[in-house]
């Protein structure tokens, strides 16, 4: 059971800047890592360390996308060596032989991924026969599936569009789709427009966890450094955030869409892991992601989101991680 005191964010240990120091030294001889990503705030202490200049971009490039799938296409494509996604979309990934390897969790959403809809739609019930945007083959999938089911209907009973999150809030404000299936910081801004929410991630918190996830062909000698680099420099990233979160969310609010006021507010349902909590979540037979995704593909495989259980041994790794001082 992955619940906040399992993941609590702690004060990250000076192992982190030794890791950094390492890694950096030995960059010269590595090749540069390429991370697909989309705008989600717990992605962002990775661009925070980027702009704090603790990022070495001739290590690893980050290369933004409009879109989870967008980045899933780019994995799958060979065109990135990694991308920030949710552990449900690894796995279907996997499942079409995308062999990726979880090397960072960035965050459990406990109520931070949210069903919105207009009034006067009021239950989830209401939804029968309505348009409901979310993104098909990515985590809006999985929360409709399971919110619906919850109130006694199926995906027969909606009128499914397929829309990624930047594109559901114009055609939210558009009258073009009832409901929409989001997350920060979409979800404040159709909130601000009277949008109500239905059902939010914290009835599922085992499922809904987004991580970094790497192509196992691309673990070789020549990324090790490059790697440690962008995991040290992220969790580095999240503690400035944790001890500067005014500073932190200025510097985050451009390319969250957000004003400085109001990023730290889309922080809420979040849990964030910091260097003790992905050791818990990764490491060993005992890691606590490896219990959560088995019941994750349980439920995709009798839901009919996935055709049949993943072979999740190698689906986890700590090796990237910085060394956890006692």
């Amino acid at each position: 059971m992955l619940t906040r005191k399992r993941c609590g964010c702690h004060a990250i240990t000076g192992a982190v800047a030794l890791v950094l120091l390492v890694a950096l030294s030995a960059c010269a001889r590595e090749e540069p890592v390429r991370i697909a990503s989309h705008v989600w705030v717990g992605y962002e202490p990775m661009f925070l360390a980027r702009s704090l200049g603790w990022l070495d971009e001739a290590l690893v490039t980050l290369q933004e996308t409009a879109s989870a799938s967008e980045s899933m296409a780019a994995l799958t494509a060979g065109q990135v060596d990694g991308a920030a996604l949710t552990l449900d979309e690894v796995l279907q990934l996997r499942e079409q032989g995308v062999d990726l390897t979880v090397v960072l969790v960035f965050n459990v959403s406990v109520g931070a991924d949210v069903i919105l809809a207009r009034p006067p739609i009021a239950t989830l019930a209401d939804l029968a026969g309505r348009r409901v945007a979310f993104e098909h083959g990515a985590v809006g999938e999985l929360m409709i599936v399971e919110a619906l089911r919850q109130a006694g209907l199926t995906r027969a009973d909606i009128e499914a569009v397929d829309l990624s999150a930047n594109e559901q809030a114009t055609a939210y404000s558009d009258g073009m789709v009832d409901a929409v299936v989001t997350y920060e910081p979409a979800a404040s801004l159709l909130q601000a427009e009277g949008a109500i929410s239905l059902f939010d991630s914290s009835e599922i918190p085992e499922y809904i966890v987004d991580v970094l996830a790497v192509r196992s062909d691309r673990l070789g000698s020549g990324r090790v450094a490059a790697l440690e680099h962008l995991v040290g420099s992220h969790l580095r990233a999240l503690e400035y955030f944790l001890r500067n979160p005014q500073d932190a969310a200025y510097r985050m609010a451009e390319r969250l869409g957000l004003p400085p006021a109001e990023v730290l507010s889309a922080y809420r349902g979040l849990v964030l892991p910091d260097l003790a909590g992905n050791y818990r979540l990764l490491q060993g037979d005992a890691a606590s992601l490896r219990e959560a995704a088995q019941a994750l593909v349980l439920f995709k495989v009798e839901q009919g989101l996935l055709s049949e259980k993943n072979d999740l041994g190698r689906l986890l790794s700590a090796r990237f991680l910085p060394p956890l001082v006692r």
